[in-house]
């Protein structure tokens, strides 16, 4: 899940690489299970050539369905990553068209975070970085184990500003 090397600088290291929680495919799953349903009972119904119509067009229909609303939100969660190496915060997404956003960690300003009860139970939330763009925060939705993720970046802001302990 990493992102690639070629992708980081001369003496870039990579602190934190994720993508959103599985439970991002719960729906999607759904959707599968119920537009297989839905198809193979239509295949229940209907005889000759009125049947075969319907069978075929209950199955291009599921198709259409799965690709859309499983295959592709399946694609999204698994082609974008989100990575804080010790210079920069870098969000990729997309296969076939690519798109990027990169924040230079000395531009971040916090790191917080947020948990919600669905989240709690699934060990992820929402991790909100803030930067001195116009922009002002990225907002990335359920990420696992929020509260790990945070403390290591804000370790890095700690590390990277040089602030000590006790206040110097």
């Amino acid at each position: 899940m990493a992102i690639s090397q070629k992708y980081l600088n001369e003496g870039e290291s990579v602190i934190v690489s994720t993508r959103t929680h599985a439970k991002a495919l719960f729906v999607p799953i759904i959707v599968l299970l119920v537009a297989i349903a839905a198809a193979a009972w239509l295949m229940t119904i209907g005889e000759g050539t009125g049947g075969d119509v319907l069978h075929i067009a209950a199955w291009v229909v599921a198709g259409v369905i799965i690709a859309w609303f499983v295959v592709r939100p399946f694609l999204v969660w698994w082609s974008t990553t989100y990575t804080f190496t010790n210079r920069r915060f870098m969000e990729r997404t997309g296969i076939i068209a690519q798109k990027g956003r990169t924040i230079p960690l000395n531009r971040i300003s916090g790191v917080d975070f947020e948990i919600d009860l669905t989240d709690r139970i699934f060990g992820c939330g929402t991790l909100v970085v803030t930067d001195a763009s116009e922009a002002g925060r990225v907002e990335l939705h359920d990420i696992p184990r929020v509260e790990k993720v945070q403390l290591k970046v804000a370790d890095e802001l700690h590390r990277l500003y040089g602030r000590s302990d006790d206040g110097a």
